[in-house]
């Protein structure tokens, strides 16, 4: 049995600008693919709703992919979308997130179905995100989680015709029309 390389966050910055998808999960290398144009469209009419929400109200931050979130110099992920609240807004650095943001949100795509529901959202709770969205663009879902006891449970489900609110947001009603369009 070989010793495994841990990797970190200095390792990570000097990853090639290959156009590839890198994150560190617990020290261990991850490769993504670049998300296709469905998830982009729907990634990006989420981001606006939830940004001009955030400003409108002083709520905090959202930044979308690529960015950062340091979680730990061994785990270095970069969510679709993260909301960091306006009591945390420290951990907003010139070289990402530096620390747990308040919402992490994964868009699925067929080639990361497997990490947004497994191993990127085992990673969120462990490092204590307190919330997680996983939007479904093929069936039109958005789960929203909440992490209790260390576990997330679904606090609620956005679908079908009918606006939404979905935690941490309880003024923020989403509308269908917006954000499958």
């Amino acid at each position: 049995m070989g010793l495994r390389t841990v990797l970190t966050y200095e390792d990570y910055a000097a990853l090639p600008a290959d156009g590839r998808r890198y994150e560190i999960h617990d020290g261990q290398l991850s490769v993504m693919p670049a998300p296709g144009t469905r998830h982009q469209q729907v990634s990006r009419n989420l981001v606006v709703v939830l940004h001009l929400h955030v400003k409108e109200r002083r709520l905090g931050e959202v930044f979308h992919a690529p960015t950062d979130c340091i979680l730990t110099d061994t785990t270095i992920v970069q969510p679709d979308i993260v909301f960091i609240d306006a009591g945390r807004l420290s951990i907003i650095s010139e070289r990402g997130i530096e620390g747990t943001p308040t919402l992490v949100v994964e868009v699925l795509s067929p080639s990361t179905v497997h990490l947004d529901r497994g191993s990127k959202a085992q990673l969120s709770a462990r490092h204590g995100v307190p919330f997680y969205w996983i939007v479904d663009p093929g069936i039109r879902t958005i789960d929203a989680y909440t992490l209790l006891a260390g576990a997330y449970q679904r606090a609620a489900r956005f679908e079908g015709d009918e606006p939404r609110a979905l935690p941490p947001f309880p003024d923020l009603v989403l509308e269908p029309a917006a954000i499958w369009a």
